[in-house]
């Protein structure tokens, strides 16, 4: 090879080896953002994992304290039914007396 055409070769491969190294350093830039963000999806997604869970253990708590109140408010009901046939049966028995006295 002519001198000329050997330094016009060595030029070409170290504009090529510059234009390498910037996209070696391009692509470790991307990996090293892109691993940035699958931390924090991961972060995000633990987090999120984490409030399902206490979600959940409201909910459960919840259906709990409902079905308690429920059973109580049936057990209401069927006491103030009683209550109400014994009033009833008070107000026969006053009126009973009432035109017995008369």
């Amino acid at each position: 090879l002519p001198a000329g055409g050997a330094n016009r070769q060595i030029s070409d491969l170290k504009f090529k080896l510059a234009k390498s190294e910037q996209e070696v350093t391009a692509l470790e830039q991307s990996v090293v953002r892109l691993e940035g963000q699958v931390a924090r999806y991961k972060s995000a997604a633990e987090n999120a994992e984490k409030v399902e869970d206490e979600l959940k253990a409201e909910k459960r708590k919840l259906q709990r304290e409902l079905r308690s109140a429920l059973d109580k408010t049936e057990e209401l009901e069927v006491s103030n039914g009683h209550l109400v046939k014994r009033l009833e049966k008070m107000k026969t028995s006053r009126s009973t007396l009432l035109s017995q006295q008369q």
